[in-house]
């Protein structure tokens, strides 16, 4: 019995593999180094909805049927966000983050993995209440094209906006929150003047390089859905695309791989902002 289970194991794993290298051959998004226990829940959850008794079956769905590999990069896509997550995050930010970008001319943010793009639009505010909206451009890119979609309407249910404000006083926030948004029914709409500093646009960590360089990037819990080969990579695309003594925020459980942590120090570390040397 041991060595049939260790031997469905394998089966399955080589089965894995070969539907990462499908998706990468056939759109070059490279899940290949992502986490596999991540993964397979995701794949799993797919073959449940298809109704498909084995990943070999959904990889016959993905390179035959329209549609199916779409769903399947849904799915693999993080999503797990809301407006001013880990409020203390934030208000580390405003407190010891701000005081440091007011001498600049112009603020260039880049939000990697943003998401439906709550945590964008927290930014936004944030920023127009210290004074430095006007000057910056947040640059908000995830690799998932409906994500991207969604977060450019600045549209968010009603039913969170509760939650969102008690983490935007928390935040250290200065205003009515609702003075950001109004709302019908079921929805929340961002004002025009806070989505005007945003440029949303595709960027997949795995497979893509540096665009520009930015003062300031948040790359907040996205790195622990990747594997040490593919967090190497993307720390050398963080690093790369900041300017020096530019900021870089991690997520609480994220950490440097050597050699980029000698490139940075320590600003905020109970909040995982780094700054560069």
């Amino acid at each position: 019995m041991e060595e049939e289970l260790t031997e469905y194991g394998e089966v399955e794993e080589l089965e894995l593999d070969l539907l990462l290298e499908a998706i990468f051959r056939l759109r070059g998004f490279d899940f290949r180094h992502y986490l596999r226990s991540s993964l397979r829940r995701r794949v799993r959850h797919r073959m449940s909805l298809e109704k498909l008794p084995t990943i070999s079956a959904l990889l016959g769905k993905v390179l035959h049927e329209d549609g199916v590999l779409e769903k399947l990069l849904e799915d693999f896509s993080i999503k797990v966000t809301e407006m001013f997550r880990d409020p203390e995050f934030f208000l580390a930010f405003r407190q010891k983050v701000v005081p440091q970008l007011q001498g600049l001319d112009e603020l260039r943010i880049w939000h990697a993995g943003c998401a439906t793009g709550e945590e964008v639009y927290s930014m936004a505010i944030l920023l127009q209440e210290e004074g430095l909206l006007e000057r910056s451009i947040i640059y908000a890119t995830d690799m998932s094209k409906a994500a991207i979609a969604q977060a450019k309407q600045g549209e968010f249910p009603l039913k969170r906006m509760q939650t969102y404000t008690r983490n935007y006083l928390q935040a250290g926030g200065t205003r009515e929150f609702s003075a950001y948004y109004k709302t019908d029914h079921s929805y929340a709409f961002f004002q025009p003047d806070i989505k005007r500093h945003m440029m949303f646009a595709e960027h997949n960590l795995a497979t893509d390089g540096s665009f520009n360089e930015f003062h300031v990037i948040l790359c907040r819990n996205v790195l622990i859905y990747f594997d040490s080969e593919l967090q190497s990579r993307v720390h050398h695309v963080l690093t790369d695309s900041l300017a020096p003594d530019g900021f870089l925020a991690l997520g609480g459980k994220e950490s440097f791989l050597s050699p980029y942590k000698s490139r940075f120090a320590e600003h905020a570390p109970e909040e995982r902002i780094f700054r560069k040397l």
